[in-house]
């Protein structure tokens, strides 16, 4: 009786023992892993997160808007708007110019020195008017002159003919017509015959050109107006009375 109840207890020992080697030799499974997708669709607090204070959590930072990239465009080749400005030419302002004709207006000086010259210059004589052209630092202007050559001498090269009337003519002819006081207020100040010489060309009216052309001829004229202004002889005399130039040209 007492062997088979140890015989009982043996075979009960022995099986335990077979169950916990089997048991140790039990490889454990793995709990299932999960794709992060599948996951996301798993409803409730991720494992491992459960335990984390709300203070651990992560925060979510959303991404900072960036203004679009601009691309500065280049410069144009040409710029239209100066070239615009460069089209657009500034109107000049055209003073007018006070035309005078009374002699009995001006100064006395004046008056007196045109005087003398219209009388040396109807005599025919060209040497009257020597005294008149004065000498040194007052000497008169001359076309063509320098300051060691003679005056007279020069105006009687630019005369047609030998003796110098042709020059005589032209003088009396300028003297002749309307007048204009010139650089008022300046040392240049001076009356200056004729009007034209200090008038614009395209400012003239029919009866101006009228005198303009007692001077000159048509062709004159044409030539004047590409110069861009009158470039024929014309005479100056100063306030105090000094015949100041007798010259053609610019």
């Amino acid at each position: 009786m007492r062997r088979n109840l140890a015989n009982r207890v043996a075979s009960v020992r022995l099986v335990t023992l077979l169950l916990a080697g089997v048991a140790a030799c039990t490889p454990i499974m793995a709990a299932p892993t999960f794709a992060l997708s599948e996951l996301q669709g798993v409803p409730g607090p991720i494992a491992g997160d459960q335990n984390r204070a709300p203070s651990d959590q992560p925060e979510q930072v959303e991404p900072e808007e960036q203004a679009p990239l601009e691309i500065p465009m280049p410069d144009p080749l040409v710029d239209n708007a100066a070239a615009k400005d460069d089209e657009i030419e500034t109107p000049q302002v055209v003073e007018p110019v006070d035309v005078l004709t009374d002699v009995s207006k001006i100064p006395a000086p004046v008056a007196r020195m045109r005087e003398l010259i219209v009388e040396a210059a109807a005599s025919g004589d060209i040497e009257r008017l020597r005294p008149l052209l004065g000498k040194g630092p007052t000497q008169t202007q001359v076309t063509g002159v320098n300051s060691d050559e003679d005056p007279v001498t020069t105006l009687k090269g630019l005369s047609g003919d030998q003796d110098g009337v042709e020059i005589l003519a032209i003088l009396l002819d300028v003297l002749s017509t309307g007048f204009v006081l010139a650089d008022k207020g300046t040392p240049e100040e001076a009356y200056v015959w004729p009007y034209f010489a200090e008038k614009p060309l395209s400012s003239l009216t029919a009866p101006e050109k009228v005198d303009l052309f007692r001077l000159v001829t048509a062709g004159d004229f044409a030539e004047m107006e590409e110069f861009g202004s009158y470039n024929f002889y014309r005479v100056g005399i100063t306030p105090d009375g000094r015949w100041k130039f007798f010259i053609a040209g610019d």
